[in-house]
């Protein structure tokens, strides 16, 4: 099943084109890399299928449905999570609280009566939490949570919703490198295993090389390359106009 179709896809903040006639689809459990060098376009990329910018011009259906002029969280409610380069949880929160939160959302449940809030969907935020390896750390205040907890609390947030799109935005970023491989594993497995497409951009090419099902190439807004991990090792189009050191592992290493 296609989860995200992307056709055309053209953006302009009224000078030179910054995403440019991009084109792509993800299928359901499937890890998708969006790489390149900074300024490429990748983020702005996430944010129009997010519907956080507007598009000059093409088409992004998720689940089948044209999502032209759908807010943020119009888009949300088709089934799309998202993670951030910088984590966005409410520090001030215990863990479980932070999850019950997106749940409250996810169920339309804007006012709670008679019951204090931490009593409603405590079972579902558990078994998210327990999904993510941070079941042990419910009751804990997220600020005493090392960075590491807290991308994977981030990532139950993400699931709140049930999504069939996931969008993570540098995930791996100011983790130590066993702490990359472990959540980009977790990522990959509960991606199987609901059948979500995840769609996310990386700047370690060891932990797009080990977790990425097919990569794509964005360079100066235009997609020059998109194949399977071993094809985009070789390309000697994006070695020159990507890395430009003959080894596409030196960025990872600079």
């Amino acid at each position: 099943m296609t989860v995200l179709s992307v056709k055309g896809l053209t953006k302009s903040f009224g000078g030179p084109k910054v995403v440019d006639n991009v084109s792509f689809a993800l299928e359901a459990g499937e890890m998708l890399a969006l790489i390149g060098p900074n300024g490429a376009g990748k983020s702005t990329c996430f944010n129009i299928i997010n519907g956080q910018l507007s598009r000059s011009a093409g088409e992004i259906r998720i689940l089948g449905v044209d999502t032209s002029g759908l807010d943020p969280s119009r888009i949300w409610r088709l089934g799309v999570g998202r993670t951030f380069q910088i984590t966005e949880t409410f520090l001030s929160m215990t863990v479980i609280e932070n999850v019950q939160m997106a749940l409250f959302s996810h169920h339309r449940l804007l006012t709670v009566w008679r019951k204090p809030a931490r009593h409603f969907h405590a079972r579902e935020a558990e078994a998210l939490l327990d999904l993510v390896g941070m079941a042990e750390f419910a009751g804990r205040p997220c600020r005493q949570l090392a960075y590491g907890d807290l991308k994977r609390l981030e990532l139950a947030i993400a699931l709140a919703n049930e999504p069939k799109l996931l969008l993570m935005d540098e995930p791996a970023a100011g983790m130590a490198p066993r702490e990359r491989g472990e959540l980009m594993s977790l990522a990959a497995r509960i991606a199987k295993t609901r059948a979500i497409g995840i769609l996310f951009t990386e700047h370690d090419m060891d932990v797009v090389f080990e977790h990425a099902d097919r990569i794509m190439v964005l360079n100066r807004g235009v997609l020059i390359f998109e194949g399977l991990p071993e094809a985009v090792r070789r390309s000697a189009e994006v070695q020159a106009v990507y890395l430009g050191a003959g080894t596409l592992y030196a960025e990872s290493h600079a």
